[in-house]
């Protein structure tokens, strides 16, 4: 793939030397709404979630897409999946809170959190949500909550560790002993068993392997192992199962040239072993669902910069921008590659290397290191690409600076979807105590 089509399928161009994102002029956008800012293309999200449909449909029609909510929780985000047909996947009370918001029945959310405490089990049970169990001492606690509401205990889900992990960094790969999602083998038999006692009467099952994997054969193995851990639970407690969840994990290509997943090599490696499962065991007819969150979003979004100072300390060139890893975190946090260009190219000027830096008092406040750019100046506008996930999700008011504003672009339209916060926002939560007035 040449690095013109790579930015095409983001949706991004050139034309006369000014960088265009879904058809509009990335410099105008900077000028009518400021900046930092994040800009979002409502196509893009759309056909992403069209195309894995397509090919959730060619294997297995009876399939469901819980878009992980975690990844962008705004609400246009929520109702733009909501009306392509999403289901959702959320991992807190805010998060089902926010869905409810959008319009967002609780027939089409999984709560699938950890450590969960006995108000988050009393919030989902009291709005009818399905559970996702982390662990097996948490069911004790679900039921009495069950018990005490006089709600009936329908559905449970327990979310199984494969042992088998992969993702873009350590600190997101969910699957391994040490991991703290999950239940293992062992305590898989007695977790069903134990809801079967309760009073449970319908099953599903789930697993989650890590986030941003690009290469589909890393889902193999903890696929494989996965479904040797549902036949054994089948065949023990003859139960069968509502639905299996494969999670997300799915990734895109952050890097210039780097191919998109293989949808071949992820049908044969998660659909089909799926469907050999159902055709050789008697476990029901389970509905197929995944959990992507980045690979539904994170394409869909850039973040436009201003460079405040072009700094040369005799070593090293800096271009210091009105962002930071308050706007964006995920470089400083994953040591993550997002891709950064100009929004008005200068033609065969020689390139000159430079660090990308935030404004925010840390050494570690880097949004691109080493860089090759043409020679940049003050006032100029940089495009930072693919922060539709864990973007601004993961923004913070640190160093007291207010978060950025939200745009969705549609049609050619611009719509302003968040408001840029303001210095009194800050504050509004703050309460001083009498005697320090």
């Amino acid at each position: 793939m040449n690095y013109s089509k790579w930015l095409s399928m983001k949706t991004l161009e050139y034309r006369d030397d000014v960088l265009y994102f879904a058809g509009k002029n990335t410099l105008d956008i900077s000028k009518e709404y400021g900046t930092p800012i994040y800009v979002i293309n409502e196509n893009t999200i759309r056909e992403r979630y069209k195309n894995l449909k397509i090919l959730l449909n060619s294997e297995y029609e009876n399939n469901r897409i819980h878009y992980a909510v975690k990844a962008n929780s705004n609400l246009s985000i929520l109702k733009i999946l909501h009306s392509e047909g999403a289901f959702f996947d959320c991992t807190s009370m805010g998060e089902i809170y926010t869905c409810f918001k959008a319009g967002i029945s609780p027939v089409k959310i999984i709560y699938t959190g950890n450590m969960f405490t006995d108000e988050d089990f009393t919030f989902a049970v009291e709005n009818k949500v399905l559970i996702n169990l982390d662990s097996v001492s948490q069911l004790n606690r679900l039921a009495k909550i069950h018990d005490g509401l006089g709600v009936e205990k329908s559905v449970i889900s327990f979310r199984i560790n494969p042992e088998f992990g992969a993702g873009h960094h350590a600190h997101t790969i969910t699957a391994g002993r040490t991991i703290k999602f999950g239940i293992l083998e062992e305590q898989a038999i007695e977790a069903f068993s134990k809801a079967k006692d309760i009073g449970f009467k319908k099953f599903g099952i789930h697993q989650h392997i890590g986030s941003g994997v690009l290469n589909a054969q890393d889902f193999k193995k903890p696929v494989e192992k996965y479904i040797s851990i549902i036949k054994k639970i089948a065949n023990s407690l003859e139960i069968k199962f509502e639905f299996i969840d494969f999670g997300g994990g799915l990734g895109i290509p952050y890097r210039p040239l780097e191919e998109p997943l293989d949808y071949n090599i992820y049908k044969d490696v998660v659909i089909k072993p799926f469907k050999n499962l159902i055709n050789s065991e008697d476990i029901g007819e389970p509905i197929f669902k995944i959990e992507p969150g980045r690979y539904l979003t994170a394409e869909s979004s850039i973040l436009l910069t201003q460079i405040n100072t072009i700094k040369n300390n005799g070593y090293k060139l800096f271009a210091g921008v009105d962002a930071g890893f308050n706007t964006l975190l995920r470089p400083t946090l994953y040591n993550s590659y997002h891709h950064i260009i100009a929004c008005n190219k200068k033609g065969k000027e020689p390139t000159l290397t430079y660090d990308i830096t935030g404004p925010i008092c840390e050494s570690g406040d880097i949004l691109g290191k080493n860089r090759e750019l043409n020679r940049l100046e003050e006032k100029e506008i940089l495009a930072i690409l693919d922060v539709g996930a864990y973007g601004f999700t993961m923004s913070s008011t640190y160093n007291s600076r207010p978060r950025s504003s939200e745009i969705l672009i549609n049609n050619g339209k611009t719509f302003k979807i968040r408001e840029a916060e303001s210095l009194d926002d800050l504050l509004k939560h703050q309460i001083i105590p009498d005697h320090l007035k």
